[in-house]
C-alpha cells in the first residue's frame, strides 16, 4: 500500500483526509499520463455513488482531466462494477469511481481502474502519489488540446443490458427483496430485476446524500432479514454503497454470506463441468465451515490474503473461475474483473431456479463454526508475529484443534495490531485458545 492509495483506492473523510485538491491532482496526472503515453487525447470514464461529496469530487476530477487534455465521460450515479465493465468494453484508457463503499456518508474515496477494468497498477499509483506531493510537473493543455466532458449515461444503460443478458431464466413469479443501501445501485438493481420479471420489493432507495449505508445495506443485514420474513418473500439481496458486494437472505430470514456463495455456485459449476481446476479462491478469513463443506463435495480451494485485490490476482495467475470474501465481494472471472453485487445476486437466482430449491436448502451444508477474533496492540508487528514462543503457542493450538477448528494470527495492514482468531466447535474453546496465545504475546513483552 502507498501513502494515499490503499488496497481499495484513496479513501478518507471528505475534505479532511481526501480533499478536492487531491481529486484535481489525480485528474491532472491521469489526463496527462495517458495522453503522453498514447500520444493522443486520453479518454476516461467516471462514476460516483450517492454521497453528497461525490459531486464535488466528480467536478474536481473532471477539472483536472480536461485541464490536462483528457476527455471525461460522466456516468453519474452508478456502481463500481459498472465503471469497471464500461472501461473495458468501451475502450477507455482508464476508469475512476468515486465511492467509499460501505463507509458512512462523510467518508469518500477515489478508485482508479485501468483500461481492463482492473485495479490500477501500483507503479501508476505511485506516480500519482508523487505528483500529489509536488514531485514533478504536469503541463496544462492549451487551445484545442483542452479536453471536454461528455454525458455518458448511455454507458450505465449498456451495463444494465449486460446484467439482464447474464440471466438464463425468467424471474417471473419470484418475490425478491432488494436493499440498495441508499447507494449507487438504487436505480440499477430494480431495473434489472423488474426486466427479468421478478416481483421486486425495494427498500432504502431514497438517497439524500447523507443516508448511504445508514442502518441499511449489506452491513446492516438485519433490516432485510425482517423485511423478507415480514413480506413472505422468496429471497432478498443487500448491496453496499457502491454495489460491489452482495449479502443474501433466504426465505426463512437466514443470512447467506460470501462464503455460502462460494460453496453454492462453486458446487453448481462443478456439477456442470465448469469449475476449472476444481477450485474456488477464498481469503484466510473465510469460515472453517466453508472448508469443511467444500471438502465433503470434493472441491479444492486456494487461500489468499484479505482483500479482493489478492483474490483477483490469484484468479489471473491460476485461471480459477470464482473467488471472493465472506463480506460478499465475489468475483466471477468469466463475466467481470471485479466483484459485482448484482451479478452475485443474479448467479444465486440462477442456481435456485435451475435446481428448483429454496435458498435455505442450497446454503444448508455450510455450517459456520463459532469464531472469536481479538486485536492486540503491539510495539512491533513482525517481532510479535515471528517470536518463537508465539509461534510455538500457535502450533500447539493447531495440533490440539486438529480437524475440529483452526487458528489464524496475522498482522493488521493498517494498524499496529496483531489479530488472533480461532474457529472451533464452541465459543468457550475459541476464547480459551485466543486468550492463551495473547497471554504468550503479553508475557514476551510485545504489548504496547
Amino acid at each position: 500500500m502507498g501513502k494515499y492509495f490503499g488496497t481499495d483506492g484513496f479513501r478518507g473523510e471528505a475534505n479532511k483526509d481526501l480533499t478536492f485538491e487531491h481529486a484535481i491532482k489525480i485528474g491532472r496526472y491521469l489526463g496527462w499520463y495517458y495522453g503522453a503515453r498514447l500520444n493522443r487525447k486520453a479518454k476516461v470514464v467516471i462514476g460516483k455513488d450517492t454521497r453528497r461529496s461525490s459531486y464535488m469530487f466528480e467536478y474536481a476530477l473532471c477539472t483536472g482531466l480536461v485541464a490536462s487534455g483528457a476527455d471525461a465521460y460522466i456516468m453519474h450515479v452508478t456502481t463500481t462494477p459498472s465503471v469497471s465493465y464500461i472501461a473495458r468494453v468501451d475502450d477507455f484508457d482508464c476508469g475512476i469511481m468515486i465511492s467509499a463503499s460501505h463507509n458512512p456518508f462523510y467518508d469518500n474515496g477515489i478508485k482508479v481502474l485501468n483500461g481492463n477494468g482492473e485495479k490500477m497498477e501500483e507503479e501508476v499509483l505511485e506516480k500519482i502519489e508523487d505528483y500529489i506531493d509536488g514531485i514533478g510537473e504536469v503541463p496544462m493543455a492549451e487551445r484545442d488540446k483542452i479536453g471536454k466532458t461528455v454525458d455518458y449515461v448511455a454507458g450505465r444503460n449498456r451495463y444494465i443490458g449486460h446484467l439482464i443478458s447474464l440471466s438464463k431464466y425468467s424471474f417471473k413469479g419470484v418475490k425478491v427483496g432488494l436493499d440498495v443501501a441508499n447507494g449507487a445501485s438504487w436505480q440499477i438493481a430494480r431495473a434489472v430485476f423488474d426486466a427479468l420479471g421478478a416481483k421486486t420489493y425495494v427498500i432504502n432507495d431514497s438517497p439524500d446524500g447523507l443516508n448511504i449505508n445508514t442502518n441499511c445495506g449489506s452491513t446492516h443485514i438485519e433490516y432485510l432479514q425482517k423485511f423478507v420474513v415480514g413480506n413472505q418473500l422468496d429471497i432478498g439481496f443487500a448491496f453496499d454503497g457502491d454495489a460491489d458486494r452482495c449479502i443474501c437472505v433466504d426465505e426463512k430470514g437466514n443470512v447467506v454470506t460470501g462464503d455460502h456463495v462460494l460453496y453454492i455456485y462453486g458446487l453448481y459449476m462443478k456439477e456442470r463441468g465448469k469449475l476449472l481446476n476444481n477450485k474456488v479462491v477464498t481469503t484466510v478469513m473465510s469460515n472453517f465451515g466453508l472448508y469443511k463443506a467444500l471438502d465433503k463435495v470434493g472441491i479444492e480451494y486456494d487461500k489468499t490474503k484479505v482483500g479482493d485485490k489478492y483474490v483477483y490476482e490469484n484468479m489471473v495467475q491460476t485461471g480459477n473461475r470464482i473467488g471472493g470474501e465472506q463480506s460478499g465481494h465475489i468475483i466471477f472471472s468469466k463475466y467481470e474483473t471485479t466483484g459485482d453485487g448484482i451479478v452475485t445476486a443474479l448467479k444465486l437466482m440462477e442456481v435456485m431456479l435451475a435446481k428448483e430449491k429454496p435458498m435455505s436448502e442450497l446454503a444448508a451444508p455450510v455450517v459456520f463454526y463459532p469464531q472469536v477474533l481479538k486485536n492486540v496492540r503491539v510495539k512491533s508487528k513482525p517481532e510479535a508475529r515471528n517470536d518463537p514462543d508465539v509461534q510455538a503457542a500457535v502450533d500447539k493450538v493447531t495440533k490440539e484443534l486438529g480437524d475440529t477448528g483452526r487458528i489464524l494470527v496475522r498482522e493488521s495492514g493498517t494498524e499496529p495490531v496483531i489479530r488472533v482468531m480461532v474457529e472451533a466447535e464452541s465459543n468457550e474453546i475459541c476464547e480459551k485458545y485466543v486468550d492463551g496465545v495473547i497471554d504468550v504475546i503479553r508475557a514476551k513483552g510485545h504489548l504496547v
